[in-house]
């Protein structure tokens, strides 16, 4: 699918260490106006590090533009319930404390999303989520934890995407982050309405090289925030 001059694709692990140049550097851009911290680099090599140990149990979706630059991205990622992820690294918060054990359900984790500052584009911003959401909006049982820009999650809930606040916010790569978690229920309705937007073989791809059999499993610029 392309927007504009842009093209959706599934970024490979040869390319993560652009993947996290790409979402630092628009994390700063747009929160703190184009200022990079002097210790910037600890930081795309920090996501870099965690993504690349990731890879195998997730799909990075990238929008570049007719160059090859990122323009947007994304990743979904199916926990393993062994790795810390995210929302335990920065905020201290264990995913079964909140999901609970009984019924076992399937976690995921959406981050490194960024859209490019000088890039506003709606359509770019839901075919990123629909990519991200498509294998949770199989199962009802799905829950989707995230660390959201407070000003993403305000557009999320505008656009009909059910995010509850799980802990408190810091500021995380230039601006107040919260930790989110969306179920089943509060995303499924944003996916029938855009599904359309995104070609089958980019969401049946993400659902079926992600949903695996549980015993294997368990051993305008308002649109340009970032979750990370």
């Amino acid at each position: 699918m392309a927007t504009r001059n842009n093209f959706l694709q599934m970024l490979p692990s040869n390319e993560i260490l652009n993947l996290a140049e790409f979402v630092v550097s628009e994390n700063f851009k747009h929160h703190t106006e184009n200022e990079l911290p002097s210790n910037y680099r600890s930081d795309i090599n920090s996501i870099y590090k965690e993504e690349l140990r990731f890879f195998n149990d997730s799909q990075i979706y990238v929008s570049k533009n007719s160059h090859g630059a990122i323009e947007g991205a994304i990743r979904v990622l199916k926990w393993n319930y062994a790795d810390v992820l995210p929302i335990e690294k920065i905020f201290g918060i264990n995913p079964l404390h909140v999901v609970g054990m009984s019924p076992l359900k399937s976690i995921w984790h959406i981050g490194r999303f960024a859209i490019k500052k000088e890039a506003s584009d709606l359509n770019l911003f839901k075919k990123l989520m629909v990519c991200a959401i498509a294998p949770i909006c199989e199962r009802e049982n799905s829950v989707a934890f995230a660390e959201c820009d407070s000003k993403l999650l305000r557009v999320l809930k505008a656009l009909g995407i059910g995010a509850t606040v799980v802990g408190e916010s810091i500021n995380y790569l230039g601006s107040e982050t919260i930790p989110v978690c969306m179920t089943y229920e509060g995303l499924i309705g944003f996916y029938n309405r855009n599904k359309h937007l995104v070609s089958d073989e980019l969401r049946l791809n993400t659902q079926n090289s992600l949903n695996l059999p549980e015993s294997v499993v368990f051993n305008n610029q308002d649109f340009n925030y970032t979750l990370v």
